[in-house]
């Protein structure tokens, strides 16, 4: 890809299944990267599979907390220079019937895969508009678009992210800052592998989900890269404001 070469890119769930193959393909594309997970342990065996020396920086960090994210933010910068993509990765979920939840777990999804990505938005975004531009990709998810049984709480979240990708790519393209969503469809992440070992009613929502989709898979988590990063990179640099799904065709939007 055009452009990546040098660029300090940080990605948030780097630790997790697709924040890994991420971070590899941006590392293979050239960038510089600044990585946080809230799971210290996977960050360094990340760090350590990466093994790229002062090209990675990697920080334990809890998104939902602002003044932590933007400490964080402060922290990479000193380290790798300023921020030239922002890749909104992390999320998670417990699968259950919206009448099933209880406020703790409804109030963890909102922190992690709503407060959260509002979070990275402020912390880098205000740096990005001072420089005069950057790129943003933010993992959402095809939830977010058609909804997802069981998943009322993430969609509703992954709707909202959506809608605050287009709404900041309109504010932020004076600034010359790109902003646009990646929605993967089912994909063999572990919060999907998780789901899955609750019963047997968890297989059998998987076996549907794959004769669902055209292309009879599940997304894998490598499916994901690639889009990430052409959409960080010089060959995009007309686009913003784009939702765009990786779903083997299971949605398919005009």
């Amino acid at each position: 890809m055009k452009g990546l070469k040098d660029k300090v890119a940080l990605v948030t769930g780097a630790a997790g299944g697709m924040g890994r193959h991420i971070s590899k393909r941006l590392l293979e594309e050239g960038c510089r990267l600044a990585l946080l997970d809230i799971d210290e342990p996977r960050l360094r065996v990340l760090t350590a599979e990466l093994n790229a020396g002062e090209r990675v920086h990697a920080q334990a960090v809890d998104i939902s907390d602002y003044g932590k994210v933007n400490n964080a933010v402060e922290t990479a910068e000193k380290i790798l220079g300023p921020i030239d993509i922002l890749v909104n990765n992390a999320g998670w979920d417990k699968f259950s019937n919206f009448l099933d939840t209880d406020d703790a777990l409804r109030q963890k999804v909102i922190a992690i895969n709503l407060n959260g990505p509002v979070n990275m938005f402020h912390a880098v975004l205000s740096r990005m508009a001072q420089r005069g531009g950057g790129k943003v990709v933010t993992i959402a998810s095809d939830a977010g678009r058609v909804g997802s049984s069981g998943q009322a709480v993430y969609s509703a979240c992954k709707g909202g992210v959506i809608a605050l990708t287009k709404t900041l790519a309109r504010e932020l393209a004076r600034k010359n800052i790109l902003l646009n969503a990646v929605c993967p469809g089912p994909t063999d992440t572990p919060m999907l592998q998780d789901f899955m070992n609750q019963g047997p009613g968890g297989q059998k929502v998987h076996d549907a989900m794959k004769r669902a989709i055209p292309l009879k898979r599940l997304g894998q988590p490598e499916d994901i890269p690639g889009i990430v990063a052409f959409l960080a990179s010089d060959d995009a640099s007309f686009i913003t404001g784009q939702v765009i799904s990786v779903s083997g065709g299971l949605t398919m939007h005009g």
